[in-house]
């Protein structure tokens, strides 16, 4: 059997980082954290962030792609495999950065969680005021 050509990427949002382990001739298919794709991320919102790479590619039935994902919740989770997906596609394919550029799928979202802080309820909600 002829050896895949293996593209190796990382992808980040919020807490989360996602390594991307993308195989060249394959069928299609997605496993994130030894599960199936459908399975690790249940919300369609989810399913389609991540899926948009390969639609801008056309590529979602060429490619095998194997994940492992932690920290942050699902959809943080979801940016940051939508941005290592498309780094190993850029990898595996230089034609395909300027679309999957100007589609701003390289571009890593710096929002973060602000911190608490001190006489808040949370990082801006105040405590109730009570006027007597």
């Amino acid at each position: 059997m002829a050896e895949k050509a293996q593209y190796i990427a990382t992808g980040r949002r919020k807490n989360s980082v996602a390594r991307v382990r993308l195989f060249d001739g394959g069928s299609g298919k997605i496993t994130v954290n030894e599960r199936p794709f459908n399975a690790y991320f249940p919300r369609e919102s989810n399913r389609l962030i991540i899926m948009q790479p390969l639609e801008t590619a056309k590529s979602e039935s060429k490619v095998d792609i194997f994940i492992n994902v932690n920290g942050g919740g699902l959809s943080g989770q979801a940016g940051a495999v939508k941005q290592g997906i498309a780094r190993a596609l850029v990898k595996m394919d230089a034609n395909l950065k300027a679309d999957i550029k100007k589609a701003g799928f390289l571009t890593r979202d710096s929002r973060k969680r602000e911190r608490k802080k001190y006489g808040r309820k949370r990082a801006r909600r105040r405590f109730q005021f009570t006027k007597r």
